[in-house]
């Protein structure tokens, strides 16, 4: 299968922006391969780090990797969802990190299902101890619940359409089956542009599957309430969706209005609540660098927000 390699998109971004934080522990959520957790261990040696991922390939990779930093990592294996539980007990947490959406290594193994370049089974887990597959979304899902999650978590025009191929094809077992479906669905003038024909209906079906957007959702909510005074989060997403969720709990968090990007660059952000919970680092998100683009194609679609936790009144 190859080594689980986890090339960090952003890497300089995310460490500039927690290098201010104090001494304390940074949670990982999504450490992947560990490719952040290893500049951020070495950047500041005062740091621990709770690696959390869902994927036990991504863990077992990161144990490899981060294994020279000792006991200043732990491991946990859960979804980011459940991030009071993860956490537990441990106190002085001063960072966190949420990196979303598929890494490198599941879209380039054929076997987990993720990718419409490859044949294989359809997957598409993080998770391999979960129970629902892309396999149970396609074939048993109804046309009016397939149309409107590939509508709103794919963005795809032809929603309606695809769903209906889908179920009139019954029953797909591999992703070749599917995308041959997808295919079939969608005008032939609009499978000559906008990328592979299949691209946003994979993206909705794994976000179903995963539960990608509740997770996320839930995931912040705790979050602010996990990082101390002074801590940071941040929040690296690679498509509207999630950027859309990541902006607006940022700005309810900091009291202020939604169009905060609209205003002009030079003027303070003011809150408009009276105990805002944190301050906007990144008024408008982060974009990656042209020539980290050159070298890694998929950080493209990267956006990097970031907030710090405020003191509560009375404190």
């Amino acid at each position: 299968m190859g080594e689980f390699q986890h090339l960090p998109v952003m890497g300089r971004e995310v460490v500039d922006l927690l290098l201010p934080t104090p001494t304390g522990l940074l949670v990982d959520c999504t450490v992947g391969g560990g490719g952040h957790a290893g500049l951020l261990l070495d950047a500041r040696p005062d740091w621990t780090y709770l690696a959390i991922d869902r994927d036990a390939d991504a863990l077992a990779a990161a144990r490899s990797r981060l294994a020279r930093f000792g006991d200043r990592v732990e491991f946990v294996h859960t979804e980011f969802g459940r991030l009071t539980e993860a956490v537990g007990r441990r106190g002085d947490i001063v960072g966190m990190l949420i990196d979303l959406g598929v890494s490198s290594p599941q879209l380039d193994r054929p076997e987990r299902g993720f990718s419409y370049r490859f044949d294989a089974p359809l997957d598409m887990r993080m998770d391999a101890r979960q129970e629902l597959t892309a396999a149970v979304v396609v074939n048993e899902y109804g046309e009016d619940e397939l149309a409107a999650l590939i509508a709103t978590n794919g963005e795809e025009r032809f929603a309606r359409r695809v769903a209906r191929e889908i179920v009139r094809s019954r029953p797909l077992v591999t992703t070749r089956e599917l995308v041959d479906a997808i295919a079939r669905a969608i005008p032939a003038p609009a499978r000559r542009k906008g990328g592979h024909p299949a691209k946003r209906t994979f993206q909705a079906i794994r976000m179903e599957v995963n539960r990608e957007l509740p997770n996320l959702a839930e995931a912040l909510d705790e979050s602010v309430h996990l990082v101390g005074p002074g801590g940071r989060i941040l929040v690296l997403s690679y498509h509207s969706l999630e950027d859309r969720i990541v902006k607006e709990r940022f700005a309810s968090w900091a009291g202020v209005g939604r169009d905060t990007e609209r205003a002009p660059a030079k003027l303070p952000v003011e809150p408009t609540a009276p105990e805002p919970l944190v301050r906007l680092l990144t008024r408008k998100p982060l974009r990656p660098r042209p020539v980290e683009v050159a070298q890694n194609p998929r950080a493209e679609s990267a956006r990097l927000r970031a907030v710090e936790r405020v003191r509560a009144a009375g404190s």
